[in-house]
């Protein structure tokens, strides 16, 4: 799992079929300082999350594709939580450990 900020929504009018139906958001990995590291990348978004959400994000490819019944869907990302807070203290932050809360 991994902490990410949706920062876009995306608009395909031709997509692969496995897709009709599904959200898809651009979201932003966030570090245990929640500030942005790494690239952005999409996500299908299963519990209606938005622009600035901080959203657990299911990154494992074959778990995203059981969690949506469909073993040979083109998915890599799946948002499965909105998080309400994140308290790390700071001497966990500069480890890059902390613990989340999240509603799904």
């Amino acid at each position: 799992m991994r902490l990410c900020k949706v920062v876009g929504t995306v608009v395909a009018t031709v997509k692969h079929p496995a897709l009709h139906g599904h959200t898809l958001l651009a979201v932003q990995p966030l570090n245990a300082a929640q500030e942005p590291e790494g690239s952005s990348f999409l996500a299908i978004d299963r519990v209606q999350a938005g622009v600035g959400d901080e959203v657990l994000v299911h990154s494992e490819g074959n778990g995203a594709r059981q969690l949506l019944g469909d073993d040979h869907a083109p998915i890599r990302s799946l948002i499965v939580g909105i998080v309400d807070s994140c308290d790390v203290d700071s001497e966990n932050r500069s480890q890059g450990i902390g613990s989340r809360h999240a509603t799904d």
